[in-house]
């Protein structure tokens, strides 16, 4: 069973409640805010921006286009094979979508990877040639 509140306990919530009151009064500004606004915009963004700006990559819009082309083209080709008399269910070819999309992206992927690579290795041997002629 729940404890009745007592009289103590009332009081030591008005006493909270009267002394946060005059330093959030004080010119309208907390400490929070004097704080945040201190710090420039830049060096701390908004998670939601911070996703945004992900989301608007060239490789991430890349990565969603290769994924959603081979989600649909394993959809057609479960829609068409059920046309030519296959039965099949929805969910099925939902997971073959799935399996698709994830298998086009991670080849994507590995493609991109693999391209990083091979440019850091070459700007690394322009950099010892480099190192070594001077």
């Amino acid at each position: 069973m729940a404890k009745k509140a007592t009289a103590k306990a009332a009081s030591d919530k008005k006493a909270v409640t009267k002394s946060r009151a005059p330093s959030s009064a004080g010119g309208g500004k907390s400490k929070r805010s004097q704080s945040g606004s201190s710090s420039s915009s830049s060096e701390r963004l908004d998670p939601v921006d911070s996703l945004i700006k992900l989301l608007q990559s060239p490789l991430v819009i890349d990565l969603l286009a290769v994924g959603a082309t081979a989600a649909l083209a394993a959809i057609t080709e479960h829609r068409s094979s059920r046309a030519q008399g296959a039965m099949g269910n929805s969910k099925k070819a939902l997971k073959e979508a799935g399996k698709a999309a994830a298998n086009a992206i991670g080849r994507r992927m590995a493609t991109e990877f693999e391209e990083i690579r091979s440019a850091s290795k070459r700007s690394g041997e322009k950099r010892t040639t480099a190192g070594a002629e001077a």
